[in-house]
């Protein structure tokens, strides 16, 4: 791989404004409320004001980018449906009928799938950006899943999300994915970066039986045996481009490109957390820049989420993906915005503020 299609990777995230932090700290022991009695909503909004520069937080206009590619693994048996579904639910996103574009209607977010590389490929469809790598990756239990071509393109279609994501003024960017089977490569990449056994990590995905779960977590075994070396390394593109899947990889580079650029990222369930695991491991300075929406019913998600020191907002026992999750805990940062925007002072109310 030349190191000078990748540099930009590692290049540092935007800085946090601590005068906008601790402006927005003084509004919050204002307001017309006990102190902290808003919990983590006031937090949020405080955080927000951080990351947004700015006296007053919002949630929105939101950009969702759903990245969508196929798995060489999938023929091991990994995944509860065949992989033409992919495809096929990249038509649903288009045509408006999945879960995601439900909540990006709801939320008026701007919705744009990226094909990176299907076995079913829809061909063009409004709204969907076609990035052709392949029809998915290669099977990772006896091969690199990427080659180093196919992980730089890969990245750098998230980089170009990104980049949208400022030019048309959005103000927080979430990440969904479609992949069958991309929850074996999530847990690969897990594996790989916690160093725990598959058993802890593998899960049902989109609804395999308990002996489904144990081929998938045989499979992520003998894939971990077989990269052992390029493993070793311990390089974080290595191991992505050797687990990884065109989708998880678009999401990094979306993660770094958001943070590079100074948008905040609210990120969904368990794969979109794998690759928020991998985009801070590559690049450490983009960490502030990753909010966590929910806790996914996938066993493994935990272990990650504890690894990135993240405290998600909602536990739903969703485990859909899509970026769904995060649009749903959008609601939860816009409410968060609105009280600590709209509410008046103490000052502006005439309220006794009180003493301990």
């Amino acid at each position: 791989m030349e190191l000078s299609e990748t540099d930009w990777i590692v290049a540092p995230a935007s800085s946090l404004s601590e005068e906008a932090r601790k402006a927005a700290l003084i509004r919050q022991s204002s307001l017309t409320k006990p102190p902290g009695s808003l919990g983590r909503l006031e937090r949020c909004a405080v955080e927000l004001a951080a990351l947004q520069d700015t006296a007053v937080p919002v949630a929105k206009p939101v950009y969702i980018g759903v990245f969508a590619a196929d798995h060489g693994v999938a023929i091991e048996g990994v995944s509860a449906f065949p992989a033409e579904v992919t495809g096929e639910m990249v038509r649903n996103f288009a045509r408006g009928g999945a879960a995601i574009s439900v909540m990006a209607e709801h939320l008026d977010a701007q919705l744009e799938v990226i094909s990176l590389g299907l076995v079913n490929d829809p061909g063009e469809l409004e709204n969907v950006v076609r990035v052709d790598l392949g029809p998915g990756t290669a099977n990772l239990l006896n091969q690199p899943a990427m080659t180093d071509l196919q992980l730089v393109s890969s990245l750098d279609a998230g980089r170009q999300i990104a980049e949208k994501v400022v030019q048309t003024q959005c103000q927080l960017f979430v990440g969904g994915e479609m992949g069958i089977a991309n929850t074996t490569s999530a847990s690969a990449l897990a594996c790989a970066f916690l160093g725990l056994p598959p058993e802890e990590l593998a899960g049902p995905g989109t609804g395999l039986d308990k002996e489904g779960v144990e081929r998938k977590s045989n499979v992520i075994e003998t894939a971990l045996k077989y990269h052992g070396p390029a493993l070793r390394e311990g390089q974080p593109l290595t191991v992505l481009k050797h687990l990884g899947g065109f989708e998880i990889a678009g999401l990094v580079g979306a993660y770094v490109g958001c943070a590079q650029r100074g948008t905040p990222v609210l990120v969904d369930g368990f794969i979109a957390s794998v690759a928020a695991l991998t985009a801070v491991r590559i690049n450490p300075s983009i960490e502030p820049w990753l909010l966590y929406s929910h806790c996914s019913a996938e066993p493994g998600h935990k272990h990650v989420l504890a690894a990135l020191d993240a405290n998600p907002l909602l536990d739903l026992d969703m485990r859909l993906g899509e970026g769904s999750g995060a649009a749903i805990a959008v609601l939860v940062l816009e409410a968060a915005c609105q009280l600590h925007n709209n509410m008046a002072t103490f000052a502006e109310a005439g309220v006794n503020e009180g003493t301990d």
